[in-house]
């Protein structure tokens, strides 16, 4: 993870203190309600260009800050048609 992607993923989290948010970090320990994750959802996609597909928009992708990291590499790595 990057050091921008754990910047960006912190502000949605209420409970997260600084240098709190590892890969294994559980994002609802960390105060990600429902309401936070459609807001990290949309920051996370502005910021990385892609569009989470509807069948990645589960609770695995969003239990963990590494989940969703991974999520995000997967889109931003081309397939070999050119297209993510």
């Amino acid at each position: 993870m990057d050091a921008e992607f754990v910047a960006l993923v912190t502000r949605h989290l209420r409970y997260a203190g600084a240098g709190a948010v590892t890969a294994h970090s559980r994002l609802r320990d960390l105060g990600l309600d429902s309401m936070r994750s459609i807001e990290l959802l949309f920051a996370v996609e502005d910021a990385y260009g892609v569009t989470i597909p509807d069948e990645r928009l589960t609770d695995a992708t969003f239990e963990t800050a590494g989940n969703l990291w991974t999520v995000l590499q997967e889109l931003a790595t081309p397939l070999p048609d050119g297209t993510r």
